[in-house]
């Protein structure tokens, strides 16, 4: 007999993709698909349940089918597109909690392979240069998707400890990024003006939408038991991110970033979330050596491949060539720098002033 394997999440692309993979994989009999709304695409031979995780009948799909391996890809990264932040953290959590429960239960469950982030290492001026999976975050994630994941991991190392039979595997992505997945970094690169926090230049890393969908098919259809960092090599600065992507960058002090970044999540166009501005002010890095010595899974993309595919799919650059973006740049500096010195000479007409009268 085959592997029976449930996917969470497969109303979303990467999640879909995930079950049509693994029918073509021959240690894998029968693939189902759960998700609270019907999926878009072709999921092909598999069978698609619709049911909410957050539901004890979780429990009975996975017992009815005798599911060995489930696939946890459901915690939810944009409150706008989930309903809001209200049903983004019962989703993520209490439908973990849920999923989990339900798993422990059955005995016919022997692996569990759940998607986290890097997120949960945090953001913050005092973090290494790199951050190995043993180490503990310098700031602990304190609101949105972030939090979720830490809350997410806390719920996985419980069940990893109530049933050691089972081989968990946690995998810890970089941004996603592709042709096909709307994430909160891919909105933010598709602003036609981009803000960023003023003084600040934060190292990024990304990996491909293919390369995660590699290794997830990877841990699903063998046993690498492990927490693991996933992410294309090196990395790449914001500003060489932007420029890249043909956008013109707008510094700005980061009170300013986050009123403005208020009004764009409100609009639903980018999620600026408090933990998005720490990300875009200090940047992350993570180390991937266990990833490659002991999963044994190298991406096909390094990071700047990642983002220069990704550019390239989403045309981002047709529009403003790079000596139109580095003139456009040239122009907002000149003008903060003229709007700065105009109001340092007001204050000092009014200072004077200020000593005639007296």
């Amino acid at each position: 007999m085959g592997r029976v394997v449930l996917v969470t999440g497969v109303a979303r692309y990467l999640g879909g993709r995930l079950a049509q993979v693994l029918q073509e994989d021959p240690s894998v009999d029968r693939v189902i698909g759960v998700d609270v709304v019907p999926p878009t695409a072709d999921l092909g031979a598999a069978e698609f349940v619709r049911a909410d995780i957050r539901n004890p009948i979780i429990s009975k799909v996975i017992s009815s089918a005798s599911v060995d391996t489930v696939v946890h890809m459901s915690v939810l990264a944009q409150p706008g597109r989930a309903g809001g932040r209200t049903i983004m953290k019962e989703v993520n959590v209490i439908g973990t909690m849920q999923l989990l429960a339900a798993c422990q239960k059955a005995p016919s469950v022997r692996k569990l392979v759940v998607k986290s982030s890097t997120t949960v290492y945090g953001a913050s001026p005092k973090d290494p240069a790199m951050f190995t999976e043993d180490m503990e975050p310098r700031s602990l994630p304190r609101s949105g998707f972030a939090k979720d994941s830490v809350e997410v991991e806390g719920y996985v190392r419980g069940f990893a400890r109530r049933r050691p039979d089972a081989h968990v595997t946690v995998l810890r992505f970089a941004n996603f990024l592709g042709a096909n997945m709307e994430t909160p970094m891919s909105a933010y690169f598709e602003l036609p003006v981009i803000p960023t926090v003023l003084g600040f230049d934060p190292r990024v890393q990304f990996i491909h939408q293919d390369d995660g969908l590699d290794c997830l098919r990877l841990c699903t259809v063998t046993d690498r038991p492990g927490t693991f960092n996933v992410a294309g090599a090196g990395v790449l600065t914001l500003s060489q991110a932007i420029r890249r992507a043909g956008r013109a960058r707008l510094p700005l002090p980061s009170a300013l970033v986050a009123s403005v970044g208020g009004l764009v999540r409100r609009a639903n166009v980018v999620d600026f979330s408090p933990e998005q501005l720490r990300f875009l002010t200090f940047g992350r890095g993570v180390d991937t050596t266990a990833m490659s010595t002991v999963l044994g899974f190298e991406p096909q993309y390094s990071t700047s491949a990642c983002f220069d595919d990704f550019v390239r799919t989403r045309r981002l650059n047709t529009l403003f060539p790079p000596e139109v973006v580095a003139a456009a740049e040239g122009r907002l500096r000149s003008a903060l720098a003229m709007a700065s010195a105009a109001s340092a000479a007001s204050a000092a007409s009014l200072a004077r002033l200020a000593g005639t009268d007296g």
